[in-house]
């Protein structure tokens, strides 16, 4: 039985470092693609080099994940509704981690190496595959759009819980 009340400190840093880099990471996609202006390309290598660490913290968080306790969910939902809790932050992690994998493939092909932060460069193509480069452009702005709907609907059920059911889902959190 788990008496968990609180996601631990780590779990609870995790969620929030990383819901405020998905957004403004979404946030500077649209922006890129909207747009021709001379701050664009400094956008892009920005968001590419955040996107190397949003990979990382994917999988921090996951090895994370693995060692905490997380609170149990509310006693009286459905076997539906805990199906839908359960598979959408597993489909979110699965957003989280694909979503920097297809961008990296993306600039691969393009025969972009992306550089983040001067620390270091990811390696790309030595020459160009525009088709490939094209699929994974396609795939990243598919997966941008499944991860909107995703935060959003996670963002909507966590309200729900707070003012609707007014449980302690939300605090857990908190």
């Amino acid at each position: 039985m788990n008496n968990t009340q609180q996601f631990s400190l780590s779990m609870r840093l995790f969620h929030w470092a990383m819901a405020a880099l998905v957004i403004s990471m979404l946030a500077a996609g649209l922006l890129m693609v909207r747009s021709l202006e001379p701050w664009q390309l400094s956008i892009l290598t920005v968001h590419k080099a955040f996107g190397v660490v949003a990979a990382a913290l994917v999988i921090a968080r996951l090895m994370n994940r693995l060692f905490h306790q997380i609170p149990a969910l509310p006693g009286d939902l459905s076997s539906l509704q805990t199906f839908v809790a359960k598979a959408s932050h597993w489909l979110l992690y699965l957003l989280l981690f694909a979503m920097p994998i297809s961008g990296y493939l993306m600039q691969y092909f393009a025969g972009r190496p992306i550089d983040v932060f001067g620390w270091f460069r990811l390696p790309s193509a030595l020459t160009v595959n525009i088709e490939n480069y094209a699929i994974f452009r396609e795939l990243h702005g598919w997966l941008a759009i499944a991860l909107m709907a995703l935060v959003a609907l996670h963002v909507a059920a966590a309200l729900h819980h707070h003012f609707i059911r007014k449980d302690t889902v939300l605090k857990s959190m908190l």
